[in-house]
C-alpha cells in the first residue's frame, strides 16, 4: 500500500507540475485566493450580464411566489383567531370562506410562479452554459501549440466536463434556492416583527448561533471543495491519458500498475469528497438542531404568553408555521453553499483558461500578400523553449518561392523548430520570419493558414468519411474536386476499392486505413488546400517501402510549383529536394543540392553513404 501511494503521489506531482493550473502552495496564499475569487466573480458576472432582464424577471417571479407563500400562515392565524370564533359565536361562515378562497388563490399563484420560474430559469441557465462552452472551446482553439503541449488533453476534458457540470448544477439548482432562502428569511423576519415583536425577538435569539456556524462552514468548505475539484481533475487527466495510450499499456503489460495508480488517485478523490460531505452533514445537522431549539423556546415562551393573555393562539400557530419556513430555507442555503463552492472552484479554473495570454496573437492591422510567391526568410532568428536551452542562436536563411528544401540533422538540431516557426505555431524570440517580405506576425491567421500548411508524421484523420477528411483542405468544395485531388496524389484507386468508396468511415484516428493510405488522404487534403508553402515533418517515417513509393510519387505531384520544407531521416525523401540544409545545434553546417553535398564529402555525404549501405 505504501508503494502504491508513493506511485500515485509521484504521478500526481508530475502531472500537476506540468499543467497550467495553480499549485496548492499558491492556493494557500491569501492573495492568490483573493485573485482567484475575483476572477471567478468576474467570469460569473460576464455570464449573467447579457441576461440581466431575464434574471430580474425571474427575481420578480420569485418575489410573487414568496409573497404568496408567506400569506398562508397569516391566513391560518386569521382563521383561528377570527374565523372560528365567528362560527362559534354567531354561526357566521363568511370569514372562513374568505380565508379558504384566499388560501386557494395563494396556492394557485405559487403554483403558476413555480412552473413559470422552472421554465424560464432553465432557459437562461442553458443559454449561459451554451455561451460559456463556446468561449472555452474557442479559447482553447486560439491558444498556441506551446500551451497545448503543457496543458494535457485530460485537463482540457476536465474543463469541459466536470467543471461545466458543477456550473450547470449552480444555474439549475442553486440560484433559486439562494434567492428564495434570502427572500424567505427577510420576509419572515419582517412579518414576525410586525405580528408580535416580543415573540419575534425571542425566536431570533438563536440567530447568532447560526451566524457562527455559517462562518465556520464557509471557511472549511471552501478548502474542502477546492481540494475535491483538484483531485477529480487529476483523476480525469490520468484516465484520459491512460485510455489514449491503451495500446502501449497492453503491449507492455502495465494494466496492474495503471490500476494501482488509478486506485490511489481515486482514493484521494474519495477522501476529499468524504471530507466535504462530513462538513456538510455537521452544518446541516447543526442548523436543524438550532431550528429545533428555537421551536422549543418559542413553544415554551409563546405558550406562557397565550396563558397570560398577552397573545393569541392563532399568532402562536402562525409563528410555528413561520419557524419551519424560516429554518428550512437556511438548510437549503447550506445545500446551495455546497453547490456554490464546487461551482466557484470550477469558475476559478475556467477563468484561468480564459485569462491565459495568447502566445501567438492576431495582428491589430494585418497585412495582405497580393500575389503570394512562397519566399521564406529568417532574419537573425533566435529561439528557445526554455531560457537555458537555445535551439536557434542566430539563423539567417532565404528560401526562394517554388524551391523544395530538405532539412537534415541529428535529433535536436532545430529542424522541427524551423518548421513550427514557419507555420507560426511559435513566434521567434529574436529576429523575424517572413513570407514574401511580410513578417508572419503581421499576417492574419486566415491568410497564414491559406498559404502555409504543415503535414506531420501523425497523419491525423478526424472521425468521419474519407471525403469529409479530404474536404477539410477546402470546406464546402464539390465531390468532383475531392475526387480530382485524390486522383492527383494517387489515392483514388484504393478509395474506390473500399466498401463505400469516398463515403467509407475512417473510424477513430483513421484506424480503418493503413499508414500509407492515411498519408495519401492527408496529401489529398493538402493538395486541395493549395498552399504556397507546404511543410512535411517526417511525413514518411512510419511507412513501409511499398507505401513510401506511393507517397513519393504523390509528393512529386503536390510539391510542383510550391515552396516546400521537408524534414526527413529517410534520405529517399530528401532526394527529391532542390536543396539540402544540414543543421547542427541550430546552425546551418552545409547548404547545397543533394548531388553537390555528396561530392563534397561532408556530413551529408556520410549520412547518404550510411543510408545506401542500409539498403543493401
Amino acid at each position: 500500500m505504501v508503494v502504491q501511494n508513493d506511485k500515485h503521489a509521484s504521478w500526481r506531482g508530475r502531472s500537476e507540475s506540468a499543467e497550467a493550473d495553480r499549485t496548492s502552495a499558491e492556493l494557500e496564499d491569501e492573495e492568490s485566493i483573493r485573485q482567484l475569487r475575483t476572477a471567478s466573480r468576474k467570469l460569473l458576472g460576464s455570464m449573467m450580464r447579457p441576461h440581466k432582464r431575464s434574471i430580474w424577471f425571474l427575481v420578480g417571479i420569485l418575489t410573487v411566489q414568496v409573497l404568496g407563500s408567506m400569506s398562508t400562515p397569516i391566513l391560518v392565524m386569521f382563521g383561528i383567531d377570527h374565523g372560528i370564533p365567528a362560527i362559534a359565536d354567531h354561526g357566521d361562515y363568511s370569514v372562513m370562506i374568505g380565508v379558504g378562497i384566499a388560501f386557494a388563490a395563494a396556492s394557485i399563484i405559487e403554483y403558476v410562479c413555480v412552473r413559470l420560474y422552472i421554465v424560464q430559469s432553465s432557459k437562461v441557465g442553458n443559454t449561459m452554459l451554451y455561451e460559456l462552452r463556446k468561449r472555452i472551446f474557442w479559447k482553447f482553439q486560439r491558444l498556441s501549440v506551446a500551451f497545448h503541449e503543457r496543458f494535457t488533453s485530460g485537463r482540457v476534458t476536465a474543463r469541459q466536463s466536470a467543471d461545466m457540470e458543477s456550473i450547470r448544477e449552480l444555474t439549475e439548482n442553486g440560484v433559486d434556492d439562494l434567492v428564495m432562502a434570502a427572500m424567505n428569511v427577510v420576509t419572515i423576519t419582517v412579518v414576525m416583527l410586525v405580528i408580535d415583536p416580543l415573540l419575534a425577538a425571542v425566536t431570533l435569539l438563536t440567530f447568532p448561533l447560526m451566524l457562527m456556524l455559517g462562518r465556520w462552514f464557509s471557511k472549511v468548505s471552501a478548502i474542502a471543495y477546492r481540494k475535491a475539484r483538484e483531485t477529480v481533475a487529476v483523476l480525469i487527466v490520468y484516465f484520459v491519458e491512460s485510455m489514449g495510450g491503451v495500446r502501449a499499456v497492453q503491449a507492455y503489460r502495465r494494466e496492474d500498475r495503471d490500476r494501482e495508480l488509478f486506485s490511489g488517485l481515486n482514493t484521494d478523490n474519495r477522501f476529499a469528497q468524504a471530507k466535504g460531505h462530513q462538513q456538510n452533514a455537521f452544518m446541516s445537522g447543526g442548523m436543524r438542531g438550532i431550528g429545533h431549539l428555537a421551536t422549543v423556546v418559542l413553544l415554551l415562551f409563546g405558550g406562557w404568553q397565550v396563558m397570560q393573555g398577552n397573545t393569541e393562539v392563532g399568532v402562536l400557530a402562525a409563528f410555528l408555521l413561520y419557524m419551519k419556513r424560516f429554518f428550512d430555507p437556511l438548510n437549503e442555503l447550506v445545500q446551495f453553499y455546497n453547490v456554490l463552492q464546487s461551482a466557484t472552484s470550477a469558475l476559478e479554473k475556467l477563468s484561468g483558461v480564459l485569462d491565459e495570454e495568447i502566445d501567438v496573437p492576431e495582428p491589430e492591422a494585418p497585412q495582405k500578400i497580393a500575389s503570394p510567391r512562397g519566399e521564406i526568410r529568417f532574419d537573425g532568428v533566435g529561439f528557445h523553449y526554455r531560457e537555458d536551452q537555445q535551439v536557434l542562436p542566430n539563423l539567417n536563411l532565404r528560401i526562394p518561392g517554388g524551391q523544395t528544401v530538405a532539412l537534415v540533422g541529428a535529433t535536436g538540431a532545430g529542424k522541427t523548430t524551423i518548421a513550427k516557426l514557419v507555420s507560426r505555431f511559435y513566434d521567434p524570440r529574436e529576429g523575424s520570419v517572413s513570407l514574401d517580405g511580410v513578417d508572419l506576425r503581421d499576417l492574419s491567421e486566415a491568410d497564414l493558414r491559406a498559404n502555409v500548411v504543415m503535414i506531420t508524421q501523425e497523419n491525423f484523420l478526424f472521425n468521419g468519411t474519407i471525403a469529409e477528411n479530404i474536404e477539410l483542405g477546402m470546406p464546402g468544395v464539390s465531390r468532383e474536386r475531392i475526387v480530382e485531388a485524390a486522383k492527383v496524389v494517387g489515392a483514388h484507386e484504393f478509395i474506390e476499392a473500399l466498401p463505400d468508396g469516398y463515403d467509407t468511415h475512417v473510424r477513430k484516428r483513421g484506424g480503418r486505413l493503413s499508414a500509407g493510405q492515411r498519408q495519401l488522404v492527408v496529401f489529398a487534403r493538402a493538395f486541395l488546400a493549395d498552399p504556397r508553402v507546404l511543410i512535411l515533418d517526417e511525413a514518411t517515417s512510419s511507412l513501409d517501402i511499398p507505401s513510401e513509393r506511393l507517397v513519393q510519387r504523390a509528393l512529386r505531384t503536390i510539391l510542383a510549383d510550391r515552396t516546400a520544407i521537408i524534414i526527413a531521416h529517410r534520405l529517399s525523401t530528401v532526394e527529391i529536394a532542390d536543396r539540402v540544409l544540414v543543421l547542427s545545434q541550430g546552425v546551418i553546417e552545409e547548404d547545397g543540392t543533394p548531388d553537390s553535398l555528396i561530392e563534397s564529402g561532408g556530413e551529408y555525404a556520410t549520412l547518404h553513404r550510411q543510408w545506401a549501405d542500409s539498403l543493401v
